[in-house]
């Protein structure tokens, strides 16, 4: 499968991508020369990870028949002070709410993501130390 994005520049720092049917605007700070109209590319690095992993999670717990009130993922990344200020590690943190979500099965619903199913994780793991945390009703605990 071939996926093509097309990113137009828009003048300043600005830049929109157009993905299928939608679009994105990406700009830099306005420390960097931008207007802040968007994100910048790292962190929509991190959103990709996020939202690549939070639907494989959603499908399989479904699947499991696992039942829950809220799930956010918080991703927080560390950058190299050097150029090119790269990511060095992402911590990506699993967080349900909800009464008797079962750890066990959380927890083979995120191995099965990272280890099998999340291509941007997948894509990103050989240059990025990726750190996965499961939080249920509070309690957090590092996989």
């Amino acid at each position: 499968m071939k996926i093509t994005v097309n990113t137009e520049y828009k003048g300043g720092m600005a830049f929109e991508s157009k993905i299928g049917a939608h679009k994105i605007i990406m700009d830099a700070h306005s420390e960097s020369g931008g207007n802040n109209l968007g994100p910048s590319p790292k962190p929509l690095l991190m959103s990709s990870l996020a939202g690549c992993t939070a639907m494989d999670i959603v499908s399989i717990l479904k699947k499991m028949k696992v039942a829950f009130d809220s799930f956010n993922i918080v991703t927080e990344g560390i950058i190299d002070d050097d150029h090119p200020k790269r990511y060095t590690e992402i911590t990506i943190v699993y967080q349900f709410k909800g009464s008797e979500i079962p750890y066990e099965q959380v927890l083979k619903a995120v191995n099965l993501s990272k280890d099998k199913y999340c291509g941007v994780a997948a894509s990103i793991k050989d240059s990025i130390n990726l750190r996965f945390e499961i939080e249920i009703n509070g309690f957090r605990k590092p996989i």
